[in-house]
């Protein structure tokens, strides 16, 4: 069975035996929507050569993001090499399994607004400037209980704190369970546990081509959240569901394969960090573009609570070689392993577009040749705001408004994600924000009903 981001190529005929061996019997066609969020029509094993073949259909009028309903009819074209027999559902002479697919128009072509394309578009454009895109996402997230009716509460399932072991850590279980799914399911688990908040978790899995990366922080995301079910618990990936808590991130460790040379662009041994001047002018690229596409890597209201200091979250436009108050750091690892981690980004961003926007942010440094600001070395979190305006250490964005406010007025946004896909996110978040804007919330009710 293939890994979900296997180098190694699944053919038709190799997935039809393990179908006949694992004895599978439905198929679930995967894909995700503008948000993230995954979707699938299922269909039986017998239906393989057609799916295989792009013929199955969908509405894409009904999927946030898609199509109108005039242009609704919309297929998906299976990755082969994302089958996977699901763990969970094997049984005596029966499995299902899935595959995660492309999505096509009537005519062939890739649809505008799939999040897959729009990643592989940047995987190609970057190909053509000799360039591969490996990708590392650390995916944090909370397991809640639930209530007599399954419905998730905000009671965090332990107690425990970072690195934290049993008897604290009543997580142990939930994340065995996790790594032994995803283990079968193919992927190279690295490292797993206890975060610093109560109740917060993270399984680190091994970096892979960008496209790869996407599909299994998607599959990730789903199997943490099936696996916590089966425990009466509700697995959450929201930025910050607990006001004074540490919320979640998705650090995003990313690096540029020289196609020629083969070889790490980001190492350069006679560099005294050992960086590559391609490293600098990335790291440069994402400082300079970072206000303009934050709200593609922080796409919630709630994302703002999580950007703010106290909570070791980044919220100030910096980086340095080992610094961790910064935005933008290097972890020690040099040679093969030289990579740039962008601190910000969290777990309800949809991977594809967030890799795809970080690394065209980046590639544009590389291309304009920028030169990475100075590096701070200091705890930015204990500066004040005088000392962080004299070094020229600005905020990011502090609402989803102010975000969207900047993903429009700049460019990189519209030149990642494409009309389509641009649009319909400024749209959705529009609303999002304006939802909130207007709704009363329990803070107005507890400061100002009983005093005017």
């Amino acid at each position: 069975m293939s890994t979900v981001s296997s180098t190694k190529e699944l053919t038709l005929e190799a997935i039809k035996e393990i179908i006949k061996e694992k004895h599978v019997e439905l198929l679930h066609m995967q894909f995700v929507d503008i948000e993230g969020t995954l979707k699938h029509v299922t269909i039986t094993a017998e239906q393989i050569d057609a799916a295989a073949e792009g013929k199955i259909m969908f509405d894409g009028s009904s999927i946030t993001g898609f199509s109108p309903i005039n242009k609704s009819d919309l297929y998906l074209l299976p990755d082969l090499n994302t089958f996977c027999v699901l763990p969970w559902s094997v049984e005596e002479g029966y499995s299902e399994a899935r595959f995660l697919c492309g999505v096509k128009n009537p005519d062939g072509s890739d649809f505008e607004g799939d999040p897959r394309h729009v990643l592989k578009r940047t995987v190609n454009k970057a190909k053509e400037q000799g360039y591969g895109i490996s990708v590392g996402p650390e995916l944090e997230f909370f397991l809640f209980e639930t209530d007599e009716k399954g419905r998730p509460t905000l009671n965090t399932q332990d107690v425990g704190g970072y690195f934290e072991p049993s008897p604290h850590d009543y997580g142990e279980k939930v994340r065995l369970a996790i790594y032994r799914t995803l283990k079968e399911m193919g992927f190279t688990i690295e490292a797993s546990h206890h975060e610093v908040a109560e109740g917060q978790h993270e399984i680190n899995f091994k970096y892979a081509d960008a496209l790869g990366a996407a599909d299994n922080a998607t599959t990730y995301k789903w199997v943490v959240k099936t696996v916590a079910r089966q425990f009466g618990l509700h697995a959450s990936f929201m930025p910050k569901p607990i006001a004074g808590a540490n919320g979640s991130g998705m650090h995003t460790n990313i690096s540029l394969f020289d196609l020629e040379k083969q070889e790490n662009a980001f190492y350069d041994p006679s560099d005294s960090r050992e960086l590559s001047e391609k490293a600098y002018q990335f790291i440069g690229g994402l400082i300079d573009n970072i206000e303009k596409f934050v709200a593609v890597i922080n796409p919630l209201v709630n994302s703002y609570k999580r950007l703010v200091p106290g909570y070791e979250a980044p919220c100030y436009v910096a980086w340095s070689a080992s610094n961790r108050s910064a935005l933008i750091r290097i972890p020690a690892t040099r040679g093969a392993g030289t990579r740039v981690e962008i601190r910000c980004p969290d777990p309800s961003a949809n991977p594809y577009l967030a890799f795809a926007i970080i690394a065209s942010a980046g590639l544009d440094g590389v291309n304009r040749k920028l030169e990475a600001p100075a590096e701070v070395v200091d705890d930015i979190f204990s500066m004040s705001p005088a000392e962080l305006k004299e070094r020229g250490i600005s905020n990011l964005p502090t609402s989803l408004e102010a975000a969207v406010d900047a993903l429009e007025e700049g460019k990189i946004g519209r030149e990642t994600l494409g009309d389509h896909v641009f649009g319909e996110f400024v749209d959705l978040k529009r609303a999002e924000y304006d939802s909130f804007r207007t709704a009363v919330h329990g803070w107005e009710i507890d400061n100002y009903h009983a005093k005017f």
